[in-house]
């Protein structure tokens, strides 16, 4: 029986993997031995990703992938080779540098030359497709592995903060364990590793020492390694686990400040660099506008619209990719389930048309659920319809429904009517116009609603999390004096203002009108559903199932939150400088290309109007004047003030999103630096020209 989870497809998918794997298993014997590094390595990472495979399998499936995908590209090669021949771009003329004279080497080298080309040219794809078939199927178990190892990395001291509460609260070593591996909607990686010494406890009769011992191998990340043997010797030893818990605390949350000390230092690299990189299509802009004065130059139009068009779109494109590597979102979704059920509670906000309720987990089995849920999607429905708002509020994305819809009709209109230009030469007519239709106007009407709303919606859930850490030391106060845990959400509501001390006072009244206190905790959770706020609630909802006085977990669970308080703080501090210098480098470039633009190309131009009337009033006598004629007759003024607008354009698009990104790691938090920076590029070219 395994223990993991099967990655693969469907059944049909995994029979002609499988299939493949056993053709090509007589290649892997041949190729690997039985003591080669390499497939051990493989086999750990194989069990790092949590992959059902044996490496065996693996290995001779990626052999035959990387086979057939290496026999595809040599037959292309070789149908390239012969067509270098057949389509006359390689002929049988001798290309040889050297003298061979007209014997039988001549002879020899003509003959076999067009079958060497086409041999070679389908052996070189041929090794290529084999080595990215191969390759590719190789990097899997690597790359999932690390994916793995981050996220057990990231949610490692909260994780332990959730295991020394439950100690605190009463719960032996092996609850904490079943604790731990039960809350995987909450800790993730980390809760399918303790799942891993749990099954292997329950299912193959092995002492929980041994499965610690063995997790301890197999698990990717280092930190949760050095954790699990550190909690083994404490358990063999009989010592103290609530102080071994408390110290392991303390450690990790130190270590968690210094990442993220390391990571924000990192960014600040990633600014200085982004400043230097940002800065190099424009000097290239300001070489090329310069040699293209100069007579019989090899600058085009087209180098000119790749550095505009490509270049400053790819250097904006890999900055964000380099930021994501260091950089990443917080792992989970925030929801909580019940446990055992697997089902998420109603969050008792109002989702509109994508979700009915609980209804849609019964219907079609009888009529009347069927009956109540085309009622449902009736109520729901008015209820968008009179509050749409509160419905674009909970779904930013679908503000996307309607303005995308809108953008697209005025963009159209404006073309049939003959309102918009619809050629390069009417574009350059009317550069400013033309772009406003195109660009401007369908970037305003789709990203300012969502960029409203996306903030509105961050804004009003983030809420709940401003009083977090000092409510939670409230409730911890209160349940200190003997009160339950849910008269202290009372008394806490009675004598607390803001938004959390509303949500106490809602929870303690559903409890009284029948519901569960662990329901209505997982239901306030899922309705804000923070993953920050998920871990807190995971951790108290345990809590109180073994007892009603847990000011112990509750002051944990506010030295957790005030940890990240401390962080969240130092991240806005130190990317705020980021954001600052990205936007300085903006303007520095929309300054000096207005000065270009001004400055010196419109210079120019009136210098070559001013020398040709000169030169028709005075014949050859004006020598300077022609000069400057010369100079200036390959620059179109036009087109080089459409390119420098498109690139400030660009430019504000690219950093706008590399804002959002550094501050919150999230591309939809840039919308409103794009919607500002090209509002700043749209009124600075509009004064300019």
């Amino acid at each position: 029986m395994s223990l993991k989870t099967d990655s693969s497809g469907g059944s049909g998918m995994s029979a002609s993997s499988d299939a493949l794997g056993d053709r090509f298993y007589p290649l892997y014997d041949r190729l690997f031995g039985d003591d080669s590094e390499f497939v051990a390595d493989v086999e750990t990472k194989l069990a790092q990703a949590r992959m059902t495979d044996t490496v065996e399998l693996y290995l001779s499936r990626s052999l035959g992938i990387g086979a057939i995908s290496g026999l595809s590209l040599w037959l292309i090669g070789l149908l390239l080779g012969y067509g270098l021949f057949a389509i006359g771009i390689l002929s049988n003329e001798p290309i040889i540098g050297m003298p061979v004279g007209n014997g039988l080497v001549l002879t020899i080298i003509e003959m076999l030359r067009m079958p060497a080309i086409v041999f070679f040219s389908g052996l070189l794809f041929g090794s290529i497709g084999f080595a990215v078939g191969f390759g590719s199927m190789v990097a899997i178990p690597y790359s999932r592995a690390s994916s793995r190892k981050r996220e057990i990395n990231m949610l490692l001291t909260d994780s332990v903060s959730f295991m020394y509460a439950l100690s605190v609260g009463g719960l032996n070593q092996l609850e904490i364990i079943e604790a731990m591996a039960q809350a995987d909607d909450t800790y993730g990686e980390v809760a399918k590793e303790f799942q891993s010494i749990v099954k292997e406890t329950e299912y193959f009769d092995i002492d929980y020492r041994t499965a610690i011992r063995k997790q301890a191998l197999e698990t990717p990340s280092d930190d949760l390694s050095q954790f699990l043997t550190d909690m083994l010797s404490i358990v063999n030893s009989g010592g103290d686990m609530q102080s071994f818990l408390e110290d392991k605390k303390e450690k990790h949350m130190r270590t968690a400040k210094q990442e993220q000390e390391l990571t924000l230092e990192t960014l600040e690299l990633f600014g200085e660099m982004y400043m230097t990189l940002s800065l190099f299509p424009l000097l290239l802009i300001i070489i090329m506008v310069v040699m293209k004065m100069i007579p019989n130059a090899s600058v085009t139009d087209q180098m000119l619209y790749m550095v505009v068009y490509a270049l400053i779109p790819m250097i904006g494109a890999g900055f964000l990719v380099l930021v994501s590597t260091v950089k990443h979102d917080e792992p989970g979704d925030g929801y909580l389930s019940m446990g055992s059920t697997e089902q998420r509670t109603e969050t008792g906000q109002n989702d509109g048309l994508l979700s009915l309720g609980l209804v849609e987990q019964f219907t079609g089995e009888y009529s009347v659920f069927d009956r109540i849920k085309n009622r449902e999607g009736t109520h729901e429905t008015i209820e968008v319809l009179r509050n749409p708002h509160l419905f674009f509020r909970d779904h930013p994305l679908m503000t996307l429904v309607v303005t995308l819809p809108i953008a697209l009709l005025i963009v159209v209109t404006a073309i049939v009517t003959g309102s918009a230009p619809t050629s390069w030469g009417q574009l350059l007519a009317k550069p400013i116009w033309g772009t406003v239709i195109y660009l401007y106007l369908p970037l305003y009407i789709t990203t300012i609603p969502l960029a409203i709303f996306r903030e509105w919606n961050v804004r009003h859930r983030n809420a709940v999390l401003n009083q977090l850490s000092e409510d939670l030391r409230k409730l911890s106060s209160s349940n200190d004096t003997g009160l339950t845990l849910l008269e202290s959400l009372k008394a806490v509501s009675d004598t607390t203002s803001g938004k959390l001390a509303r949500e106490f006072e809602m929870m303690h009244t559903k409890v009284n009108f029948g519901m569960s206190l662990k329901e209505a905790l997982i239901e306030f959770n899922n309705k804000y559903h923070i993953p920050r706020l998920a871990r807190t609630t995971r951790l108290i909802t345990e809590a109180q199932e073994a007892s009603n006085q847990i000011s112990a977990v509750l002051r944990t669970a506010a030295r957790a939150s005030e940890n990240h308080d401390d962080i969240e703080r130092e991240r806005k501090s130190r990317t705020r400088m980021q954001i600052v210098i990205i936007i300085m480098t903006f303007m520095t470039v929309l300054a000096v290309i207005a000065i270009l633009k001004t400055q010196f190309i419109d210079t120019m131009a009136g210098l070559s109007a001013g020398s040709g009337s000169g030169a028709s009033s005075a014949g050859g006598a004006g020598g300077g004047a022609m000069s400057g004629a010369n100079l200036s007759e390959n620059i179109d003024v036009d087109m080089l003030s459409v390119l420098f607008f498109h690139a400030v354009t660009l430019q504000a698009i690219m950093s706008g999103f590399i804002c959002g990104y550094m501050r919150d790691a999230d591309l939809l938090s840039g919308l409103k630096y794009v919607i500002g920076l090209s509002s700043v590029a749209l009124i600075g070219w509009t004064l300019v020209a």
